[in-house]
């Protein structure tokens, strides 16, 4: 069987690659090291372009199972790498026969968690990425995805504002379905807990975890962050009739968690004269999809929901209540956004993506002005946050290369 690669790959370069050597046996010209989690399969990270790309060693079956699923994962928006290609027909110099290849592009500015746990956490920050792990799971059930092996390794979290967003990075054995059951609902969070409990001791044991974290209460939290998260988008709430404003309180209890509600299903209890109101279609980023049709920018749930803050005080501060909102909305992106992010020195760029490095500026500004008394200004806290913060952080978007293997993997939490 000759080579094939079947997907959409960007970059014609990904078919010279040396697909007839082993993958754990591929010249390090061709690498770069990345942090990654446990693997099961030999993964290896290539630069090809100027982008990264993972590949992992797998059999045809179920590299094609994979590539599929991530692809259907994809168009319902859900939080999973991006699938490009599947390399079949590998065949070594000896004329053995070699397992396929499942190539997924590298998520930028993102680390597995088992990487983030490994150090020092504050409590603040272990909520967060829990928050963030807990939304993940519920985002991939309200899907109808069942998991089956959600684990530390096989997620990746990328900074969201003061938050973590979290996508998934091995469909392997996961299953797609019109809705998922309740059994497999609660034997995916029973695997979770028990592979995240699994993972925590093993970190503790190799002296790398915090000596404040404890795994099994770790690992707990996570599911019972999880049952209020889904409890909240899917219970039915019993309410008098006459009470709507609680109707409305339930979608804004939703919005502020990221959902939308897309419809509500309601329904009168017979012999009463109350209702049930119930979330029937729910989906994730209304921020964000608010934010992308005004600006067009694309960026993370709690990143838009701070940019959307700021363009609302811009609304105000100028008058422009009664305008229309996507005007206001160029203007703000011309005037606010773009100047900031243009005024960050071009060596500095890839500490940070656009709108966290803007989310930051607005930090660093309120930090100022409470300590001046008075509103500094945007221009001056773009000036003191590139002099005393930015030039001081580790390069998020760097890519450490595997001819430097003594270079250490920067801290991405530290300021």
């Amino acid at each position: 069987m000759p080579l094939q690669m079947i997907g959409a790959p960007s970059d014609p370069d990904l078919i010279r690659l040396p697909w007839d050597v082993p993958l754990e046996d591929w010249p390090v010209h061709h690498l770069v090291t990345l942090p990654r989690g446990i693997s099961r399969h030999v993964v290896r990270f290539a630069r090809l372009s100027g982008r990264v790309y993972a590949i992992k060693e797998i059999s045809a079956r179920y590299a094609k199972r994979e590539y599929q699923l991530l692809w259907d994962l994809a168009r319902h928006d859900t939080p999973a790498v991006e699938p490009v290609a599947v390399v079949t027909g590998r065949t070594g110099k000896d004329g053995s026969e070699l397992d396929s290849a499942l190539i997924t592009r590298h998520l930028q500015f993102s680390l597995p968690y088992r990487a983030v746990l490994s150090g020092s956490l504050r409590p603040d920050t272990l909520t967060r990425l829990l928050d963030a792990l807990a939304v993940l799971l519920v985002r991939l059930h309200l899907t109808g995805f069942y998991w089956g092996d959600c684990s530390l390794s096989n997620t990746l979290f990328r900074r969201d504002a003061g938050a973590f967003a979290a996508y998934l990075v091995d469909a392997e054995t996961g299953e797609l379905h019109p809705a998922i059951s309740e059994g497999q609902r609660s034997h995916d969070i029973e695997v979770a807990h028990m592979n995240i409990y699994g993972e925590m001791l093993d970190l503790e044991a190799g002296g790398l975890l915090h000596p404040t974290i404890d795994p099994l209460a770790f690992s707990e939290q996570l599911v019972e962050r999880y049952n209020r998260l889904w409890t909240e988008l899917t219970e039915d709430e019993l309410i008098d009739e006459l009470d709507w404003h609680r109707v409305d309180q339930r979608i804004r209890r939703l919005n502020s968690l990221g959902f939308d509600v897309a419809e509500m299903m309601i329904r009168r209890k017979a012999g009463t004269s109350r209702l049930f109101v119930r979330p029937k279609v729910v989906d994730a980023g209304h921020h964000q999809r608010r934010l992308l049709r005004l600006t067009g920018l694309d960026v993370e749930e709690n990143q838009a929901r701070r940019l959307l803050n700021d363009l609302d005080s811009f609304r105000v501060s100028n008058g422009l209540r009664h305008e229309d909102e996507a005007i206001v909305a160029h203007r703000w992106l011309a005037e606010v956004f773009q100047p900031v992010v243009n005024a960050i020195p071009a060596e500095l760029r890839r500490k940070l993506e656009p709108a966290q490095l803007f989310h930051e500026v607005l930090d660093h500004r309120w930090y100022m002005s409470e300590a001046a008394g008075k509103d500094v200004g945007l221009d001056a806290a773009v000036r003191s946050y590139v002099d005393n913060v930015l030039v001081y952080k580790p390069d998020e978007k760097a890519i450490i290369t595997a001819q430097d293997p003594e270079l250490a993997v920067p801290d991405p939490l530290s300021p």
